[in-house]
């Protein structure tokens, strides 16, 4: 099971999205679960970004909300980057 490390920035936008979006807080935790458990299960759709972003990855809390991750090569660790709708994501 990959170890999931999350990065500052990460942890503001989450603080701001549960407070912005409390309905949301028990799908985001059950995404969180599937992907320690299978990142690549079909229902997160993870997939390979582009543009500014193409260095990272996407999984879906909903068809709205996304969570931006990174593959860290060394062990089993998936690094979280950001959080929020397409519109929102940092960079």
């Amino acid at each position: 099971m990959p170890k999931l490390l999350v990065t500052v920035h990460y942890e503001k936008k989450l603080a701001l999205f549960k407070t912005a979006h409390p309905y949301l807080i028990k799908t985001y935790a059950k995404t969180i679960l599937l992907l320690a458990k299978n990142p690549a299960h079909p229902s997160l759709r993870l997939h390979k970004l582009k543009g500014g972003l193409s260095d990272f990855y996407s999984v879906s809390i909903n068809m709205k909300y996304r969570i931006i991750l990174d593959f860290l090569v060394q062990g089993d660790q998936i690094l979280l980057i950001d959080i929020g709708s397409h519109g929102e994501i940092y960079h």
